[in-house]
């Protein structure tokens, strides 16, 4: 069994705010490619900037439809893995719990709805989608989301405006939600423990809520496989798979 350190489990233990960042990483143990990693066979000859900017969809919809296309069918392919599991076990044992995550594939709100924990308790928590969910569709000219479209060899219409529906991600050259970049910022805030979980510490403005956490005075913890500008900072660091060393943390402080 992993050993984590005494004072580690005793602060968890005692956290009543805690706050989770996931980055590529956490999904990647699903077997799911990283975004870039994802230019392979037809793909490779197209910069990811050019499949996902407002400028690549007015371009070329078809394009942009397609990749995002095959890239929800590859995720329909995958499951969460132990790791999204042990954070929603987590959900539902911390007081105060929010989620953060970079990644689109939306494996943690599956890992939330299927988890034997969610079950049982009737409790949840938020899950704060700062670049989207790839699963969602909406219309680019008046938002409205689609529950259903037509996959007719053109880029489906919505069904209100008839205006194209893309995927309700961010682009390039696009802001994040402003209410889910606020509610981000606020729980790192007053978060007690703040995790930063398989995430490369580098895009912006997911990269500076563990540092606004450490400013408000929480422990900070990184698990992560590689040393990333957090590092120096966190108070932790767990190097890992977190597939592994979240399950075996969450073993330790509430086994």
């Amino acid at each position: 069994m992993t050993e984590f350190p005494d004072i580690l489990l005793q602060v968890l233990r005692r956290a009543e705010r805690v706050a989770a960042l996931t980055g590529a990483g956490a999904s990647q143990e699903s077997g799911l490619r990283t975004f870039r990693d994802a230019q392979t066979g037809l793909w490779a000859q197209y910069k990811p900037e050019d499949l996902a900017s407002p400028e690549a969809f007015a371009r070329n919809p078809k394009l942009v439809w397609d990749w995002y296309a095959m890239r929800r069918e590859k995720i329909r392919e995958v499951q969460p893995n132990a790791g999204h599991y042990a954070l929603a076990e987590m959900g539902h044992r911390v007081p105060h719990f929010t989620l953060i995550t970079q990644n689109v594939d939306g494996l943690h709100r599956k890992a939330e709805e299927t988890s034997q924990v969610s079950e049982t308790c009737e409790v949840s928590y938020p899950i704060l989608e700062l670049h989207g969910n790839i699963q969602r569709v909406r219309c680019a000219e008046c938002g409205m989301y689609a529950d259903a479209w037509e996959e007719n060899g053109d880029v489906p219409r919505c069904a209100g405006c008839g205006g194209m529906l893309r995927p309700d991600v961010v682009w390039f050259g696009e802001s994040l939600p402003r209410s889910t970049l606020e509610a981000a910022v606020e729980a790192a805030r007053t978060s007690q423990v703040f995790l930063s979980i398989g995430t490369s510490g580098m895009v912006q403005p997911a990269a500076a809520l563990p540092f606004a956490a450490r400013n408000k005075g929480a422990v900070v913890v990184e698990i992560n496989l590689e040393p990333t500008p957090l590092t120096e900072k966190a108070d932790f660091l767990l190097q890992g798979k977190s597939g592994e060393v979240l399950p075996a943390l969450m073993q330790a402080v509430w086994l």
